[in-house]
C-alpha cells in the first residue's frame, strides 16, 4: 500500500495507489440549517438519471432524518461499529481509517446491504431525538431534536469503490476528480457497492453492472451546478472547485468556506477518504453527535456560522448558496451586494444581502377597499 497524506484527518494514511490529486477537484458546501427535506432534490435526480428498469430502488440523492433516518438501513452504523469508536486527538485521527482496518485478503473495511435494506428510503423521517408527549412542549434551545442530511455522492479523493474494484471500472477524471464507473469493463462484482462506506455505489440487476452519481457531468462540463443543486427549495447547496488548504484563496467560495472560515466541514473524515462534498452543521443538534459525523471542528464551525450576522463577508457568501444554476467559482461582496464570478472575474449573478421592504398604505384609495395584507 502507498503512503498518502489526507488533510481532513491531519496525517498520512495508507492507500491502495499513491496520491493523484486531479487538476480541479469538484466539491459542494451544504447548509444543513436551511434544508426542509423537500425532497426536490431527490425527485429531480431520479427523473433524471435513475427512471430505467434495474434503477428503481436507486437514490443517488436521498435525504435522511438524522438521528434515526438512513439508506440504506443502518449504512453509518454498522460501519461505526466495525471501526469501533474513534481517536481524535485535536484535529488528528489516531485510529484507523477503512483502509487500515481492512482485513487480510481485502482492500477496504465495509459491508454490503442486502435487498431488503433498501426497502425503506424514508425511515425515520422527521423522527425526533427523545418524546414529546401529548400536549408537551418544548422552548429553544430543546433537547428533543432532529436535522435533515442531504446525501450525493462525495466523489472522494481516495475512493474506496475505486480501491476495491477488481476490474479497474471505476476511475476519477483527471480534469475535475468526479468518480465514474467505466460499465464497459464491470462486471458486477459489487466490491465497490461493499467497500463504499457512504453506500452512494448502486448495483443494477437488470444490466449487471454498478451505477452512481456522476455529478451531472455534462452540465459540469457546460459550467452549470448539478440538478439536484438548481432545483434545491432550499437553496442550502453550492458546488465549485476545492484546493488543497495551503493553495486555498479567498475568492474561491468553496475554499473560503471549508479552508479559511471552516465553517463547512465533510461527513466522516475518520472513514479516511477525503470526501469533497461539506456540510454547514446544524446548530440546534448536541455537538456529541455532530463530532461524530463531521469530526472535531463542530463546536468552531458552529460559533463562527452563528457569528455570520457580524461577519459581512460570510452573511454575503451564504446569499449566493442557491442564488444561480451556474457554477461560481469566483465571488466577491461590494457594501451590501454579493456577487458570483466565473474564471476569468466576470459576473454571473449579484445578489443583494438585505431584501427590500415595500410597505404598502392599509388603504387602497384605487379600489376604495381596506387591504388585509399590508407588506
Amino acid at each position: 500500500m502507498a503512503r498518502v497524506y489526507n488533510w481532513q484527518i491531519g496525517r498520512e494514511m495508507s492507500y491502495w495507489y499513491p496520491e493523484s490529486r486531479p487538476q480541479k477537484q469538484f466539491a459542494a458546501v451544504f447548509d444543513i440549517n436551511k434544508c426542509i427535506a423537500c425532497q426536490t432534490c431527490t425527485v429531480a435526480c431520479k427523473t433524471t438519471w435513475t427512471s430505467g428498469r434495474g434503477q428503481e430502488y436507486m437514490l443517488w440523492n436521498n435525504v435522511e432524518s438524522k438521528p434515526y433516518g438512513c439508506y440504506p438501513l443502518a449504512w453509518d452504523l454498522k460501519l461505526l461499529d466495525m471501526l469501533n469508536g474513534q481517536e481524535w486527538t485535536g484535529n488528528r485521527y489516531d485510529g484507523q481509517t477503512i483502509f487500515e482496518s481492512a482485513p487480510a485478503g481485502e482492500r477496504a473495511l465495509g459491508w454490503r446491504p442486502e435487498t431488503q435494506d433498501y426497502a425503506y428510503p424514508n425511515v425515520g423521517e422527521d423522527d425526533c431525538s427523545g418524546q414529546v408527549n401529548g400536549g408537551a412542549s418544548f422552548s429553544m434551545p430543546h433537547m428533543n431534536w432532529f436535522f435533515y442530511l442531504a446525501r450525493i455522492c462525495n466523489h472522494c479523493t481516495y475512493p474506496s469503490c475505486l480501491s476495491s474494484c477488481p476490474r479497474s471500472s471505476i476511475y476519477k477524471r483527471p480534469e475535475d476528480g468526479i468518480v465514474l464507473v467505466d460499465q464497459g469493463r464491470c462486471r458486477g462484482y459489487q466490491e465497490c457497492v461493499r467497500a463504499c462506506p457512504y453506500k452512494k455505489v448502486f448495483f443494477n440487476p437488470m444490466t449487471g453492472t454498478s451505477e452512481k452519481c456522476i455529478a451531472c457531468f455534462p452540465k459540469i462540463e457546460q459550467g452549470i451546478q448539478p440538478q439536484c443543486f438548481v432545483n434545491c427549495i432550499g437553496k442550502i447547496r453550492m458546488a465549485g472547485w476545492i484546493s488543497k488548504p495551503e493553495n486555498a484563496r479567498a475568492d474561491n467560495p468553496i475554499d473560503y468556506l471549508v479552508h479559511i472560515k471552516k465553517v463547512a466541514l465533510p461527513l466522516f473524515p475518520q472513514f479516511g477518504l477525503e470526501p469533497n462534498v461539506y456540510y454547514i452543521p446544524p446548530i440546534h443538534v448536541p455537538t456529541s453527535f455532530t463530532r461524530q459525523l463531521f469530526g472535531p471542528g463542530v463546536d468552531e464551525a458552529i460559533r463562527t456560522y452563528r457569528n455570520a450576522p457580524n461577519d459581512r463577508d460570510l452573511a454575503g457568501l451564504l446569499c449566493l448558496l442557491g442564488s444561480s444554476e451556474m457554477m461560481m467559482p469566483r465571488w466577491k461582496r461590494q457594501g451590501d451586494t454579493v456577487m458570483g464570478l466565473d474564471e476569468k472575474g466576470v459576473e454571473l449573478v449579484r445578489v443583494p444581502m438585505n431584501e427590500p421592504v415595500h410597505i404598502r398604505p392599509a388603504f387602497d384609495r384605487l379600489y376604495q377597499v381596506q387591504r388585509t395584507n399590508c407588506p
